[in-house]
């Protein structure tokens, strides 16, 4: 769909996205997730649902209580109040059962660099209740999927770093789960790793697994079906990319390069200006809709004595969300944005 693959899908497109994904079956749910460390609490009465094949974006800053949260729907880390269902499975009730259901990629290489790739495999699958004809089976289909059929005998320590991460995601799917949770899957990796890991994680999706990613890539997030930002532990906005965007950075977004500091106050006093603000040797100016082009602009800048100016249109990304969603979350009225 659009808003999986691309960054200018039409809104139409996304609302029919989102009605196809709050139709299928309800894999995760929660309700009131909290977890404190002493007097210190990182994850705060955290609610939100995730779908059957639904690939759910999990960001925030280090700190903000995205790990924390993963740990816990994974049967890893008990909850101190609130309720989680992971696969029908209570999580502060039967954690073992959870790791049982669930795929599990950590943000750090869960592998053992001594072993071949082959030797992975098996072992992860041995962990898994797996052995015998079904193993080898699954093992190649694995293998292939993640493009490491030909890399049987090397020793996982041997392998690139995007390498290590598909291999360890192949480990983590052998059993084929349900749904998988990846905790920073790409830290590190390289950007065309990063795509190509990508594109593994939305084939599994058209299969049918949920995916629930963490990641502090906001360019990634782009590929989720549904985002949630976590500020100081809190679920602080929820929705598609597009849907966080028209909600949090509304308007035209265009970066006005050339005219000095005396521009600023100028640009404030647009018609429709929403927010006016200094980015590197230039601005970045919202207006509100219909706004002027670039080229009327330009002249009403030379034409106000301003001097000459380059003019751009942006498109808002979901940093912008980000730091406006930062920002409104030291609002305590303002509470959880959702559509």
């Amino acid at each position: 769909m659009p808003c999986r693959t691309s960054r200018t899908c039409s809104w139409r497109a996304c609302a029919r996205r989102r009605a196809e994904v709050e139709t299928r079956e309800e894999v995760i749910r929660v309700r009131g997730l909290t977890r404190r460390f002493g007097a210190f609490t990182a994850v705060d009465r955290v609610d939100f649902e995730v779908y059957k094949g639904e690939i759910f974006g999990y960001l925030g800053a280090n700190g903000a209580g995205k790990s924390t949260t993963i740990r816990m729907l994974c049967g890893l880390l008990s909850p101190t109040s609130g309720e989680a269902l992971v696969a029908g499975i209570d999580v502060g009730r039967h954690p073992e059962r959870v790791k049982r259901a669930i795929g599990y990629m950590s943000q750090k290489f869960s592998l053992y660099a001594d072993l071949t790739v082959e030797e992975n495999v098996e072992f992860f699958g041995g962990a898994y209740g797996m052995g015998g004809a079904r193993l080898r089976h699954r093992g190649a289909q694995v293998l292939e999927a993640v493009g490491l059929d030909k890399e049987r005998g090397t020793k996982a320590g041997d392998l690139p770093g995007g390498w290590r991460q598909r291999l360890a995601l192949g480990c983590a799917i052998l059993h084929e789960p349900r749904i998988v949770f990846l905790d920073e899957p790409t830290a590190g990796v390289d950007p065309l790793s990063r795509r190509d890991f990508w594109a593994l994680i939305r084939g599994l999706a058209r299969g049918g697994t949920t995916i629930l990613v963490t990641t502090h890539y906001m360019d990634e997030a782009e590929y989720c079906d549904r985002v949630g930002l976590m500020v100081d532990g809190r679920l602080a906005a929820l929705d598609t990319p597009p849907g966080l965007k028209g909600t949090f950075v509304p308007g035209v977004l265009m970066h006005v390069r050339g005219p000095g500091p005396e521009a600023a106050a100028w640009l404030g006093r647009l018609d429709g200006a929403l927010q006016v603000e200094r980015f590197g040797a230039g601005y970045h100016v919202r207006l509100q809709e219909p706004a002027p082009d670039a080229e009327a602009l330009v002249r009403a800048i030379r034409e106000a004595g301003l001097g000459e100016a380059e003019v751009e249109i942006l498109e808002a990304s979901l940093e912008d969300v980000f730091l406006e969603v930062v920002r409104k979350a030291s609002d305590p009225g303002l509470g959880r944005v959702e559509a």
